[in-house]
């Protein structure tokens, strides 16, 4: 999970850190971090899994949804 994919998340289910906070049992400034890109791989982990629980799915190039979604286009990129 990439802090763009946190970031992105977390609108699409209208969520802040410490709504995150209290679904995960981690401390609000650890989530600081992942919108940051620090934190420990476990803790990303811990937080995907968290957010694919409420429905998030999360995608790496290439793939596709499994419904209806968006995804952003990397900056730059001819439309």
């Amino acid at each position: 999970m990439t802090p763009e994919q946190f970031k992105m998340a977390k609108a699409a289910l209208g969520l802040s850190n410490p709504d995150i906070a209290e679904i995960t049992g981690l401390h609000r400034n650890t989530l600081n971090k992942l919108d940051k890109g620090a934190g420990k791989q476990s803790t990303v982990q811990h937080v995907q899994l968290a957010l694919e629980a409420q429905g998030i799915q999360f995608l790496d190039t290439g793939e596709t949804a499994l419904g209806a979604g968006v995804a952003l286009k990397k900056r730059g990129a001819e439309s």
